[in-house]
């Protein structure tokens, strides 16, 4: 998945559980593992600001992309301006 979880990392700094950062954002640990280890389909906005809020971060500390073998490989999309065009094969 190009979209990378470093909540561990957050917790190491921070020297928390898993366990205490569930209670204190109010989920489950289990849902928490679940966004931990990458396996989160989507985030709520709420969810991502109270563990922002209780680990004193910000998203992006949280959160990153990262280029996998299959997005390289991609064109891009029509319309979407690149670097040195349009994108769409008009130029």
């Amino acid at each position: 998945m190009p979209i990378a979880v470093d909540i561990d990392v957050m917790l190491a700094r921070r020297k928390m559980s898993v366990g205490e950062l569930a209670d204190r954002v109010g989920i489950t640990p289990a849902n928490l593992a679940v966004l931990k280890n990458g396996r989160a389909k989507a985030v709520r906005f709420a969810t991502l600001a109270a563990l922002c809020e209780v680990l004193e971060c910000q998203p992006g500390d949280l959160l990153r992309w990262e280029a996998d073998a299959d997005t390289e490989a991609e064109a891009p999309l029509a319309g979407v301006e690149t670097p040195g065009g349009t994108g769409s094969g008009t130029d």
